[in-house]
């Protein structure tokens, strides 16, 4: 099974579906799905043309194609997919014939496994699978991240991504986003601690910036989409670190 990074960081259940002219080859895939805790079957096809008419009306996570298919190669279906379907789901290929495993990669396959498939080789297929889904699950609640804010008598909701920088203005903030700036009545204290701190950071007395939009600094100022922010000298070190880490 998946090591405990996995067991702590993903508890989603992942949707397989099983390509395969064999039946019985597909079972024995089903089989290992169905022992695994991350993966959850939930239909088998002989061929790729049948799995083609289910993808474009359900959608799946993660597919176990054989790529020697009697109507319709592997290769080719990947072909039709990847230019018809939505969202692109994972595939692992798994096949007799090693010879497909060089041109598999081409594809951005998951993984190659050579049939007939090795415990310890599929656990750590389905390990990738898993751990791609985990970043692509915090990369997705990241930019679900906002705050609200009240301007102009009208409450707002802001999303941290889009926030380049705050800037003091005596008891009011301003906050500059991608969509435009808005004034705030709050102190730069109360207002750095709505962000998210390993994505923010105060440069200056009077400025927080977003580290993602940071594009360069000196030991004077940090530079965002052309303009000069101020860049305290006691924080140059630790604005260093912080992009070390963000990037």
């Amino acid at each position: 099974m998946c090591d405990e990074f996995c067991q702590n960081q993903f508890t989603m259940k992942i949707n397989c579906i099983v390509i395969d002219p064999n039946a019985i080859q597909r079972i024995n895939t089903i089989s290992k799905i169905n022992s695994n805790n991350f993966l959850r079957f939930t239909h088998e096809f002989g061929s790729c043309t049948s799995a083609l008419s289910y993808l474009k009306e359900n959608i799946t996570d993660l597919i176990f194609l054989e790529i020697d298919s009697p109507d319709l190669n592997g290769f080719e279906f990947l072909d039709l997919i990847k230019t018809n379907l939505k969202k692109m789901p994972k595939v692992i290929i798994t096949s007799k014939n090693i010879g497909h495993a060089f041109r598999s990669f081409r594809y951005d396959v998951v993984d190659f496994l050579a049939k007939p498939l090795n415990d310890s080789l599929f656990e750590g297929a389905i390990k990738k699978v898993v751990k791609t889904s985990t970043q692509y699950s915090r990369d997705l609640e990241l930019d679900a991240q906002h705050i609200f804010v009240k301007s102009n008598l009208k409450k707002r909701k802001v999303y941290t991504k889009d926030i380049k920088w705050i800037e003091a203005l005596g008891d009011y903030v301003k906050l500059i986003t991608n969509s435009g700036s808005y004034v705030i009545l709050s102190t730069m204290k109360a207002f750095e601690n709505e962000l998210p701190s390993n994505k923010f950071l105060r440069i200056h007395k009077s400025y927080i910036v977003n580290l993602k939009k940071v594009e360069r600094y000196n030991s004077k100022f940090v530079e965002i989409e052309n303009t000069q922010i101020p860049l305290s000298r006691n924080k140059k070190t630790i604005l260093s670190k912080a992009l070390e880490v963000i990037s």
